[in-house]
């Protein structure tokens, strides 16, 4: 798939790799972007007033209905949608410093706005000829770590849910992708040990691997995991509960 002259929808692309996937792709496409009201998101709307800004609050599904019902208004079709927002907790259920709150905001951002746009949105990806739903996940959901346990769950989710959804698209026009990321350089990692990739160089990757619609794209460590995984599932649990 040729991702030029696309109408591309992206989730959390006014800060890290959803900023940078726009950049990428921005030149040569139609770019909307689905985030909450920020900073970024204002400096995103005064540097290219040509994509379209929907905000919303992806931990508040009324926000997120307003956002579709906005998008499927103007009629248009789109052709990729990109699920990339998400966020992590690092806290553990017994440290002191964990927020019984956040549980329920880092579920509905990571995973259950992904299931309400990809429904509220098929209207506007079934009216292209090919189009792709790709959703932005962790090597975190094929082995979990020890922190992040709500994080780690809202990614094994997105997993299965990628994968149910595609055997349900089959005969339609859609195609679902997963980009299995790394360790990447943004701010959602910040303060945290271990090589990061950049983000640069994990959307060209991903951008890539839509274009050759990949249903998994693995990117860095990733697919050494997936093999250490698959000759001894015991030393990835290992090696990941100690990440």
């Amino acid at each position: 798939m040729k991702l030029t002259d696309s109408h591309i929808v992206i989730t959390g692309g006014a800060s890290g790799l959803g900023l940078v996937l726009v950049e990428h792709l921005q030149a040569h496409n139609k770019i909307g972007v689905i985030a909450r009201p920020s900073r970024g998101l204002d400096a995103l709307r005064q540097r290219h007033q040509d994509i379209e800004i929907y905000e919303a609050d992806l931990a508040d599904l009324a926000s997120v209905e307003l956002a579709a019902d906005a998008l499927v208004k103007r009629g248009v079709k789109i052709d990729i949608l990109i699920n990339n927002a998400a966020v992590q907790h690092t806290p553990k259920f017994i440290d002191d410093d964990f927020r019984y709150e956040t549980i329920r905001r880092e579920i509905d951002i990571n995973f259950t706005s992904i299931c309400a746009l990809t429904y509220l949105l098929m209207p506007l990806l079934l009216k292209e000829t090919r189009s792709n739903i790709v959703n932005i996940n962790s090597g975190l959901a094929l082995v979990p770590k020890t922190s992040s346990a709500v994080y780690c769950a809202t990614k094994g989710a997105l997993n299965i849910f990628s994968k149910s959804l595609a055997h349900q698209l089959e005969e339609t026009n859609i195609s679902v992708n997963q980009a299995f990321l790394p360790l990447v350089d943004t701010g959602m990692p910040q303060g945290r040990g271990g090589v990061k990739l950049p983000a640069d160089q994990v959307a060209q990757q991903i951008i890539s691997g839509i274009a050759d619609n990949k249903a998994e794209i693995n990117i860095g460590k990733v697919k050494l995991l997936r093999v250490i995984q698959r000759l001894s599932p015991t030393i990835a649990t290992k090696i990941m509960k100690a990440a």
